[in-house]
């Protein structure tokens, strides 16, 4: 049954699966719409990809699994931040609110930047090895 053709819930969830299956939902509605998210992904799977082809250790794998669920979960906050924000304002311009969206995106470039400088600091010792 599709997400929007369920009856509403206007309850406390009675059991974990109905809490897991609204958070699924909420999963399944970024990848959906949020092409920034969309993207995030597909980066977390390259980098996966590299981690393989370069033989990461434990170490080195916990930190780059903890960095890709990092900005993905920056990036889950920045689209609930926004939502929120354009559900109040209905939508319409205001410089508070704009000011609030663009922090919220802030959020995600610092943790996406320290993504990267993690990833380098694992990965460019190995690609020099490579070469």
């Amino acid at each position: 049954m599709a997400y929007q053709d369920r009856k509403p819930q206007l309850e406390k969830n009675k059991r974990f699966s109905q809490a897991f299956m609204h958070a699924f939902d909420g999963l399944k509605w970024a990848l959906k719409e949020e092409r920034n998210f969309r993207t995030h992904v597909a980066l977390g799977g390259v980098a996966i990809v590299v981690g393989f082809f370069f033989q990461l250790t434990q170490q080195e794998w916990l930190w780059m699994i903890a960095m890709i669920f990092l900005v993905l979960l920056m990036e889950l906050l920045n689209t609930v931040i926004e939502n929120i924000v354009d559900f109040i304002t209905e939508h319409e311009y205001h410089p508070l609110a704009k000011k609030i969206k663009d922090l919220a995106a802030g959020i995600v470039l610092l943790t996406a930047c320290l993504a990267v400088v993690v990833a380098l600091i694992i990965l460019v010792p190995k690609i020099m090895a490579f070469y």
